[in-house]
């Protein structure tokens, strides 16, 4: 596998699913850039989408078909307007016509053009999409991977296709992390930092990580003051609202005594909270992102959609509740280090719950958090590490059972859960001695991905089993 950025782990994108709305949207964006080095678009008569495995069984619910539209509309996932999205498939699912590229408009309808192939699962992947465009007696068809995260694979190819960076401290293990801070009495930010660099310049380091903080900010401070009950029929009701008036002491219609995200942060830590307000508040961060990644809404991917509430959560529980202000520098010291924790898992099991559960998902997104607070608490790096071990220990064989095929329910008051255990284990591995752990965390990694092989498909982002067949619901469509 190729070296990985922190940006490859925290990507900006509109919910509810990285593997089923970002990672399609991102595979048809490639194709269509592919397809017009084969066949002029200006000729393509016809396209057609088919859908396998996990994509097709649950595509409707992640609203996968809606992303595929959107690709083809031209838009993109991080620029896309997202209050538009339901007019914009609304006007297409009516006039049936898309223009590839700017060329002259075709016929398209989202219902006959996508197909779900749900007893079919093709063999590189859970998440395989099949797209082909069609002109007079000549057709063009590639096939992509949804592998987890918002990363997509052709056919043929590996992960480990990409063009190779040379990074100052290389590694593919927690071990190898280890020790290249240990030699060179690095702190993980410090580390990551130089390694970024690769890429791009510090400032536009910088930049990024400032991007990343605002989205998570801002989906916060929606999610916070929006109500009503989330698309998809199995009628969820927003909670996030409800806990931060109730928190505030502020009725139903009451203004609130703040305008905007940043006073909303300062209203926060202008007060002195109980325990059991900090554990509320906590959970309002993470409901209020995931809620809005349910409604289509713009997240981080952290590492995926569906675990997109817990990062956020755990580093807005660090701002407001931190006895001192945490800097700019802090916020993407702990973005930094979250990243590259993330990246571990990637390259040494999975992020994606089709091939691996929720352990993949909600699991590595709390080790990540775990990993990122505890170092913005001062814990050396072998207790930065320790943290994330912990954390993702105690999400071993946790599986994915998305009723209704929707990223709603358990996948929202998951990430509350997320939240709170990596917090917990950032505070254990504080008060704890690494050199006496009996986990270590390259063990943890091996023994999830184990643990992803030996899980039944029916746990993996198929709603084929847990509670989105124990759960008597009628089958919702986004």
């Amino acid at each position: 596998m190729p070296a990985l950025s922190v940006f490859d782990m925290l990507k900006v994108g509109v919910g509810p699913s990285s593997s089923h709305t970002l990672g399609p949207w991102r595979a048809v964006q490639r194709w269509l850039g592919e397809l017009a080095e084969e066949m002029p678009l200006h000729t393509v008569e016809r396209v057609h989408i088919d859908l396998y495995g996990s994509l097709a069984l649950t595509g409707r619910g992640h609203c996968t078909d809606q992303a595929l539209c959107l690709a083809l509309l031209g838009l993109d996932p991080e620029t896309v307007p997202v209050e538009r999205i339901p007019s914009l498939i609304a006007d297409l699912h009516s006039h049936q016509r898309i223009s590839l590229g700017g060329a002259p408009a075709i016929p398209f309808d989202p219902v006959s053009d996508i197909a779900y192939n749900k007893a079919e699962r093709l063999a590189g992947h859970a998440n395989g999409m099949r797209c082909t465009a069609a002109a007079g007696d000549r057709t063009c068809a590639s096939v992509y991977y949804s592998v987890g995260g918002g990363f997509v694979v052709k056919a043929g190819e590996t992960e480990d296709s990409g063009a190779e960076v040379s990074l100052p401290y290389p590694g593919r293990r927690p071990l190898d992390v280890l020790g290249h801070c240990t030699r060179d009495g690095l702190k993980l930010a410090e580390m990551v930092r130089a390694n970024e660099q690769a890429w791009r310049s510090l400032s536009e380091v910088e930049a990024r990580l400032r991007q990343i903080w605002h989205v998570m900010r801002d989906g916060a401070y929606r999610g916070c003051h929006t109500e009503g009950t989330l698309p998809g029929g199995l009628g969820v009701q927003r909670r996030a609202a409800r806990l931060n008036r109730t928190l505030f002491g502020l009725g139903a219609g009451e203004p609130r005594p703040y305008v905007h995200a940043e006073e909303w942060i300062a209203a926060i830590r202008s007060r002195t909270w109980s325990f059991q307000q900090v554990l509320r508040w906590v959970s309002a961060f993470a409901l209020a992102i995931n809620e809005e990644n349910a409604n289509l809404g713009r997240v981080v991917t952290a590492p995926t959609n569906g675990a997109a509430g817990v990062i956020p959560a755990v580093l807005l529980y660090h701002v407001c509740f931190a006895e001192e202000p945490v800097s700019e520098a802090a916020l993407f010291d702990f973005l930094m280090v979250a990243g590259e924790v993330g990246t571990l898992f990637k390259k040494g099991a999975t992020i994606s719950a089709a091939m691996g559960g929720c352990q993949a998902e909600v699991g590595v997104s709390s080790a990540m958090a775990a990993a990122a607070l505890a170092e913005a608490r001062g814990a050396t790096v072998p207790q930065a590490l320790m943290a994330a071990e912990i954390a993702m220990e105690h999400h071993l064989g946790l599986t994915c059972d998305p009723i209704g095929g929707l990223v709603q329910v358990p996948c929202i008051e998951r990430n509350t859960m997320g939240a709170v255990k990596a917090i917990n284990a950032a505070e254990l591995a504080l008060e704890g001695d690494p050199t006496q752990a009996k986990v270590t965390l390259d063990e943890v990694i091996e023994t999830m991905r184990q643990t992803a092989a030996d899980m039944s498909d029916r746990y993996k982002e198929t709603s084929q089993g847990g509670l989105a067949v124990n759960v008597s619901v009628r089958i919702a469509e986004c």
